[in-house]
């Protein structure tokens, strides 16, 4: 059984990027790699977003935080440095204000075929590089169909409610974790790593949350086979 690593993001998050970068990072210094599973949750900052056409990033955040304008360039400047310094490159004069709710549908559509990690990179490449608009229906079907998934069910799903709930219930779940922030990373169901820190701190977490999960491992491996009844009224 593969330990799993429970990460909540929003695409619209630059720190979400960055942290995933670093937990990559992490993982390729990790011998037991090979058996870490991640598993994206849906999470968004501005569920009340709305498309804001002719109005730039940097003018959004200054009005929104109650900054001006050269305020706002410097705060992005800054992150995109951080980016930079992960490989990663931010162009956030390009970047297009949207909600990302259906981003997030898609997201949810892509791990219901094991291609959730494809698509979390797909869109924040999408957004934070290329500058693409993440609530456009076409935008989104053409992602879909570059990490693998069907034209026709992404079609479908984007022209319906389908995996509204999921999108819903993994919000959810973070309120009832007390998540207040992303990107958020639960190892192994127990061990909470908050926001886009040091490589280093992602490796003592993968060891320490590796060991607990060897640990229940060979505690369950070693139990004597215990009564049990099975389908039929047979016991």
């Amino acid at each position: 059984m593969k330990m799993k690593i429970d990460i909540w993001s929003d695409i619209m998050c630059p720190f979400c990027y960055i942290g995933k970068r670093k937990m990559e990072s992490a993982l390729q210094q990790f011998p037991n790699s090979g058996d870490v599973e991640l598993v994206w949750h849906s999470f968004q900052l501005d569920p009340a977003m709305k498309a804001q056409p002719g109005k730039d990033m940097y003018s959004y955040l200054a009005e929104r935080k109650g900054q001006s304008r050269e305020w706002s360039v410097k705060m992005h400047d800054r992150v995109a440095e951080m980016a930079k310094n992960e490989g990663l490159n931010y162009n956030f004069d390009k970047a297009v204000i949207a909600n990302s709710f259906d981003a997030h549908r898609l997201i949810q559509l892509a791990k219901t075929k094991g291609l959730g990690d494809e698509a979390e990179e797909k869109l924040f490449h999408a957004y934070f590089t290329e500058g693409k608009n993440i609530a456009d229906h076409n935008t989104l079907m053409q992602i879909g169909m570059e990490i693998g998934l069907r034209a026709v069910e992404t079609g479908e799903m984007l022209n319906s409610t389908a995996f509204a709930d999921d999108v819903r219930h993994d919000i959810q779940a973070a309120e009832q974790l007390g998540i207040q922030g992303v990107p958020f990373f639960l190892l192994n169901g127990q061990l909470g790593i908050s926001g886009a820190q040091p490589v280093e701190l992602f490796a003592d977490g993968l060891q320490q949350a590796w060991a607990i999960h060897e640990h229940a491992m060979q505690t369950i491996d070693n139990q004597p086979d215990g009564a049990v009844c099975a389908p039929g009224g047979d016991c």
